[in-house]
């Protein structure tokens, strides 16, 4: 078994059911394993996916467990050479594994490996290569200075933007949503630790590889989409709680002294102050929403609905929204390698039909092409029962099975 991979899930189905179409292109040419581990979603997750995957290994808990420690439980059965810890909430390319697994046997030294990631809407994410954190990071982030200059090496230096994300590069920390290891580092560094429930526990298993003196890279040479956000909003209070007290769990864990101390003092801050901030966000909101209902529903009704697909996928999605009982009257197609087509100012939506003649690779190209903020890009596997998108990741994103996300 060369490969096993891990994947949690916690009520996304429609978004891991996209995410297990590309994994199962992924791993045709190559001796892999699937295991979902299931923290007791509240949404019949696995009474839908278990049907149509039956060459998954689905392990369904009784409780929500965290991201950790469901993770563990399926590290202790994985069978293969090195483990993929993926997010449900993701899109690979065909190559993608075949492409990382060359990478780690060609050097040696590799402890963990990590990916060029972008989100539903094609922009690269910046978490994708990151440091350690310190106070100071914690500071410039804290302030918004990591934000004004997101390529000074001074003030961004936690998320690395002074380097190039589309060269391979040695880096400290590697993100959870994708994260490659040998199974003999994980053995012999232990898995994540369980302590943390969610978030910074893929800064604890980085920080420990390093620690052992392997080296972690960056790898630029393949792209996969990461929508975010869906088991938690970035921007919700939750958030704030979880992110920045599995944050103050890792530095009371590895940090020492005065520099411990002096990072615990602005994780404190910071909870307070994001904490704030989020909760007048989600005041101004709802006002918002209250005051201007009715501009907004009509405002959020798309003019133009395209699908990038050839005639067979095209079809196939047409089928899709008939039997779903969508009348889409307005639906245009666009083959995959139109260069342009004509956009008006109105709202737009973006259909990539994934299939044989439209790969996942495509897709994921395609989806950096035309993604910005006045096009919705919502993405459909072949045959899939599902159709996902997310135009922010500040935000959930929307899935369509039986009712119109337009």
């Amino acid at each position: 078994m060369e490969l096993s991979i891990i994947i949690v899930n916690y009520n996304v189905p429609f978004f891991l059911e996209q995410c297990l179409c590309s994994v199962r292109e992924a791993i045709g040419n190559i001796n892999a394993e699937v295991i979902v581990v299931d923290n007791h979603s509240s949404n019949q997750s696995l009474a839908y996916l278990e049907p149509l995957f039956p060459w998954v290994q689905f392990i369904a808990n009784t409780e929500n467990l965290g991201f950790a420690k469901a993770n563990n439980q399926a590290v202790a059965i994985a069978k293969g050479e090195y483990c993929l810890f993926l997010n449900p909430d993701t899109l690979v390319a065909e190559d993608c594994f075949e492409q990382c697994l060359g990478f780690l046997r060609a050097h040696q030294n590799a402890g963990g490996l990590g990916i060029r990631m972008i989100d539903g809407s094609g922009q690269f994410l910046p978490e994708s290569k990151r440091a350690f954190p310190s106070a100071i990071t914690a500071f410039y982030k804290l302030v918004g200075l990591s934000a004004l200059f997101p390529k000074s090496r001074l003030f961004n230096k936690y998320s690395l933007g002074y380097l190039n994300p589309n060269e391979n590069q040695v880096v400290d920390v590697l993100a959870g949503a994708f994260f490659m290891v040998s199974s003999k580092i994980l053995a012999a560094v232990g898995s994540f630790d369980e302590r943390f429930f969610m978030y910074a526990e893929d800064i604890d298993l980085s920080y420990r590889i390093q620690q052992a003196g392997f080296t972690n890279y960056y790898f630029s040479g393949a792209t996969m989409i990461h929508f975010k956000g869906e088991s938690t909003r970035k921007g919700s209070l939750n958030y704030v709680l979880l992110f920045y007290n599995a944050m103050r769990v890792f530095v009371i864990k590895n940090y020492k002294g005065k520099s411990a101390r002096v990072f615990s003092f602005f994780i404190q801050v910071a909870i307070i102050v994001r904490g704030g901030v989020s909760l007048l966000n989600q005041l101004i909101k709802r006002f918002s929403q209250y005051l201007f209902s009715g501009l907004t529903a009509k405002k959020n009704q798309p003019q133009q609905v395209f699908a990038l697909a050839n005639t067979e996928e095209f079809n196939e999605l047409s089928n899709f929204l008939t039997k779903a009982g969508i009348e889409m009257t307005s639906l245009k197609q666009v083959l995959p390698n139109t260069n342009n087509f004509h956009l008006s100012t109105q709202k737009t939506t973006l259909i990539f039909c994934q299939g044989p003649n439209f790969s996942w690779k495509q897709v994921i190209a395609q989806t950096e092409k035309w993604g910005n903020n006045s096009i919705s890009l919502r993405f459909h596997a072949k045959n899939s029962q599902s159709i996902i998108g997310s135009d922010s990741k500040e935000t959930s994103g929307e899935s369509m099975v039986n009712s119109s996300p337009f």
